[in-house]
């Protein structure tokens, strides 16, 4: 039975949470989902922010609304994130090579994989197909840019 282990750590301004779920695919994966769904969750609270100003008033509904959109865009950014870490993971052992490549054929197959199970619509997955690998490259080349 694999270990799990919890360990962070907190410098400026890098955090860094660490999930040792015994086995590198599951962490990455893991990583993914908690690193981006927290991204998420800021970006909402963000705007929820900004609309309870905008309005000028707070309610108890005003807030329970706030935090399942939060919840939910969280756990939607997250998973998407967690599948295309495990995606390139596994085309990244299967390639043999981690280079801008792997990361197009998983971003690809990403797209496709969430296109499908939202819609089934063969020209709508294929055409998300293409932006998961243009988006997964854009993100490469900005990466090797700084």
């Amino acid at each position: 039975m694999p270990q799990s282990r919890f360990a962070g750590s907190l410098s400026t301004p890098k955090l860094d949470v660490v999930i040792d779920m015994g086995n590198p695919f599951l962490n990455r994966t893991v990583d993914g989902f908690l690193k981006i769904g927290t991204v998420a969750v800021g970006k909402v609270a963000v705007e929820e922010v900004y609309h309870i100003i905008d309005k000028g008033q707070v309610s108890k509904h005003n807030l329970e609304h706030s935090l399942k959109k939060m919840c939910k865009e969280g756990a939607y950014w997250g998973t998407i994130a967690g599948v295309y870490v495990g995606m390139e993971y596994g085309v990244a052992k299967i390639r043999g090579s981690d280079d801008w490549k792997t990361k197009m054929i998983g971003g690809a197959l990403t797209g496709a994989l969430v296109s499908a199970a939202g819609s089934g619509n063969r020209e709508k997955m294929v055409l998300d197909a293409i932006t998961g690998g243009a988006i997964a490259i854009g993100i490469d080349v900005l990466s090797s840019l700084t």
